[in-house]
This record gives C-alpha cells, sequence and structure tokens, in this order.
C-alpha cells in the first residue's frame, strides 16, 4: 500500500483496529490524501499528508478548527452538519473524522437548486462564530494584494495590473475600507458546492483545511465567481439563508477580498501547472475591475 507512510498505517491501526480502504477520494494536484475506509467502529474518513513531503499547514489549520470552534459548537447546539473530528496527530499528519454519507454537490443536479443554497447559507451562519475585532485586517490584505499583483506580472496583462494597482490605492486610501476595524468571524475558506455534501436532502459541508479566522464576506468570493454568475436565484437563496445583508462596508471589503484572491489564484494556479484554473483567475480580475 503507498497511499500511507508506515507510520501512519500504524498510528490508524492503533487507533481503529483493522481497517481497510474502500475509496481513494484525493484531489489531483494536492499534497494529501484523502481516503474513506472501513474498521469495526464504522466508516471514516482519513486524511493524510503524502509520502516525503512537508506535513502542510492546512492539517493544523483543520485540526484547530475542529478542536476550537466546530466541536464546541456541537456541544452547545447539538447536531452540526460537519464532519465529527475522531483522531489526528498533527506530527504525522493524519487526521481522521466520521464519515458523512452524502453525494458532492458539485457537479450534480443539486449545483442547480436554489434550496441547496439556502441550507448552505443556512449552515454558513451558524459556522461563522464571532472573534475579535482586527485594526489592521484591511491593510494586511490590501499588503497581500500588492504584494501578489508584482508576482503576477507576465501572467497577467499589464493594463489589468496597472488596474488592479489603482483599484488598491483607492481602497487604501486613509478613510477606505482598508484602514477600518474589522470583525472577524470563523471561516471556512473554501465555501463552495465542492466542498457540500447533499444526503436526503440535508446539506453538510466539509474539508476545514483552510479554515481561519477572516472577514465574514471573505466566504462568498467563491460563489460570487463560479455558481451566482448568471444565476441570480442562488445568490438570492443563499442570502436568504445567510440572513445578513451587505453593508456598504462590506462590500468594499468583498472588493478587496475578491481582489487578492482573483490575483492570487493566477499566481497559484500557475506554479502548479493548472492552466484552466489560472484562466479562471484572469477571469475574475476582470470580473472585479468590471464592477469596481
Amino acid at each position: 500500500m503507498d497511499a500511507l507512510t508506515n507510520g501512519q498505517e500504524r498510528m490508524l491501526e492503533g487507533w481503529l483496529g483493522p481497517w481497510g480502504i474502500e475509496e481513494d477520494l484525493s484531489w489531483p494536484l494536492q499534497d494529501t490524501r484523502v481516503l474513506r475506509v472501513r474498521s469495526g467502529h464504522g466508516e471514516h474518513i482519513v486524511k493524510a499528508a503524502r509520502s516525503g513531503r512537508p506535513v502542510s499547514h492546512h492539517f493544523t489549520r483543520e485540526i484547530d478548527a475542529h478542536l476550537d470552534v466546530l466541536a464546541p459548537l456541537r456541544r452547545a447546539h447539538g447536531d452540526l452538519p460537519v464532519p465529527e473530528l475522531e483522531h489526528h496527530d498533527r506530527e504525522l499528519g493524519l487526521i481522521v473524522t466520521r464519515f458523512l454519507p452524502g453525494s458532492l454537490v458539485l457537479g450534480s443536479a443539486a449545483e442547480a437548486d436554489p434550496s441547496v443554497f439556502e441550507e448552505a447559507g443556512r449552515i454558513l451562519s451558524r459556522l461563522q462564530v464571532p472573534g475579535a475585532v482586527s485594526a489592521d485586517y484591511g491593510l494586511r490584505l490590501a499588503a497581500a494584494a500588492t504584494e501578489l499583483v508584482g508576482r503576477a506580472r507576465g501572467l497577467v496583462a499589464d493594463d489589468r495590473l496597472d488596474a488592479l494597482l489603482s483599484l488598491l490605492s483607492i481602497l487604501s486610501a486613509p478613510d477606505a475600507v482598508a484602514h477600518r476595524p474589522v470583525p472577524l468571524v470563523f471561516t471556512h475558506g473554501d465555501f463552495q458546492p465542492r466542498n457540500w455534501l447533499v444526503h436526503d436532502g440535508r446539506v453538510s459541508v466539509i474539508d476545514f483545511g483552510r479554515a481561519a479566522q477572516r472577514s465574514w464576506v471573505s466566504d462568498l468570493v467563491r460563489l460570487r465567481n463560479q455558481q451566482f454568475i448568471d444565476r441570480p436565484d442562488l445568490s438570492e437563496a443563499f442570502d436568504a439563508g445567510r440572513a445578513r445583508p451587505l453593508t456598504a462596508d462590506d462590500r468594499e471589503l468583498l472588493t478587496l477580498e475578491t481582489l487578492r484572491e482573483s490575483v492570487g489564484t493566477v499566481v497559484w494556479a500557475h506554479g502548479i501547472g493548472d492552466a484552466d484554473f489560472e484562466e479562471h483567475g484572469r477571469r475574475m480580475v476582470e470580473r472585479v475591475l468590471a464592477q469596481a
């Protein structure tokens, strides 16, 4: 078996007893193995760092998300439509969660179903636990976006990058959003149908490897640049479930979040050789400039 290292296999044996792989759910181009396994305790999802690679920071983020936010939410409010952490080892890069039944919403008929998006909005409102207020969140976001624009030279047309820098200067003006305090919340970081399951009409959310304290609008960026394009009904259903209208400050911050994400997508996708996703990033650049 080359899916796991010897150390990971031994640790799983200690946690689960005899176990076997039912399905490999790993995504291409990622540094993590994702396996559905069965043991005498039932079915589980195993996430494991690939052999020969450093343990990704996504493992720490996911473990912290479960321990610091998801488990307390479950204890306080009962059932929560997210995986339940069973075992973890940070050093080995190994996470075991209880298996959640369901099919991915991405690529299925559910991806066009407004009721699924309304339920996803309700789930997000439960997950986004308030945190601290940051005095420099917007400034750090603008600095990160500026650095990424520099790295995107040669990948995006110079006139588009110059337009992004002009927009950044507006958003970073002394009275603009970058200088305003931002209430942080727990965010999923990749909230979209590829991380939603549906089973018997019930939606659940998986994969918290990008979870972090951010602005609440950051979890809207990917939906608004994918599923919500030309589908106002899905956007409206999600907003109805989320039940939090965008303020003027939210809209400015969403523009800044989207700007950073758009150029970051181009740079990251180019780095891993994903030409289609790189082009998606360029379309995001065009969209954020058109909407600004």
